[in-house]
């Protein structure tokens, strides 16, 4: 039946979908953006492309762009690397392979409040574990070596409250708290490897670790990379929860932690402008899509999908 339409029957529900929950909101976010509309307010005035040329000139949100941007180039790749070490190091155990999986991806399912007040804690200057292990380590040092006296004996970094720390700190826990999440895709990856491709490397001459790793496993990883890297790098971009519980008042020290999405909330939801909140989402949206697609076209040009 050529004129048949029922192919619309299975189709149209979806497109409906992705109409109300993905095209409609966006095209509201970016007419929000061309206003200076606030909740309460019976109207709004069109100030057009006002609050992105806020957004491109003014010194707050360049921060907020230098501190998004440092977030993701530092949490992506670490993710993704040491999610990728420690599947492979737990897929060739023989013992004790499922205690290292619930190990780590523990940080994955913390609770947001348990998590801050641990690291609050852990961080803190006199009492914390990690300034106590470091002036602990730089005992040991001084008995050692006296020459390294002036050196180690120097007052230890405010890990959260120091502009020049804070968020390098925060993306350390970026990484601890995401790349189990990665580590559980990547075996899953690599349990989907057929065996015998493995033989055959072997009877070809690829006998070493190493050259069974970059014949057979990495480019039969390709589309779980793919996979991985994407979601790790949308994550990265949400990142919310922790500076707000580390910062509830605004984006850490100087605004060195002042990411996009606290941005977001803190403009259209605390200071009830949505205007504003509307452009920066804008953007943000498309900074997530323009690096998404190029990291797709980067690797996706050499991924095996066999």
């Amino acid at each position: 039946m050529p004129n048949s339409r029922a192919h619309l029957w299975f189709v149209g529900p979806a497109l409906l979908l992705m109409v109300l929950i993905l095209l409609l909101p966006i095209g509201i976010a970016f007419g929000l953006s061309l206003t200076d509309y606030s909740l309460g307010n019976t109207g709004a005035r069109f100030v057009g492309l006002e609050n992105y040329e806020r957004i491109f000139t003014r010194s707050t949100y360049e921060k907020m762009f230098g501190a998004t941007f440092r977030y993701v180039f530092v949490v992506v790749p670490l993710t993704v690397g040491l999610g990728l070490g420690a599947a492979l190091l737990i897929h060739s155990l023989a013992r004790f392979g499922d205690l290292y999986k619930t190990i780590y991806f523990l940080p994955v399912m913390a609770a947001l409040i348990a998590m801050a007040i641990v690291w609050e804690f852990a961080l803190h200057p006199t009492v914390g574990i990690v300034n106590a292990t470091l002036e602990r380590g730089c005992g040991t040092v001084l008995e050692t070596w006296n020459w390294y006296a002036e050196g180690c004996a120097r007052t230890f970094p405010l890990w959260l409250t120091d502009r020049d720390y804070a968020i390098w700190t925060v993306s350390f826990i970026g990484v601890w708290q995401g790349f189990g999440f990665n580590m559980v895709l990547y075996l899953a990856g690599l349990t989907s490897i057929p065996r015998t491709l493995y033989d055959a490397a072997e009877m070809d001459g690829s006998r070493s670790a190493w050259a069974r790793f970059r014949l057979v496993t990495w480019p039969m990883l390709g589309p779980t990379t793919v996979f991985v890297v994407t979601i790790s790098l949308i994550r990265s971009f949400q990142v919310f929860d922790t500076v707000e519980a580390f910062y509830p008042q605004g984006g850490g020290p100087s605004k060195s932690v002042y990411v996009m999405m606290f941005a977001i909330y803190e403009k259209a939801i605390q200071h009830n402008l949505m205007g504003i909140g509307a452009a920066i989402t804008v953007v943000f949206l498309g900074f997530v899509m323009f690096l998404t697609l190029v990291q797709r076209w980067l690797v996706e040009r050499r991924t095996h999908y066999g």
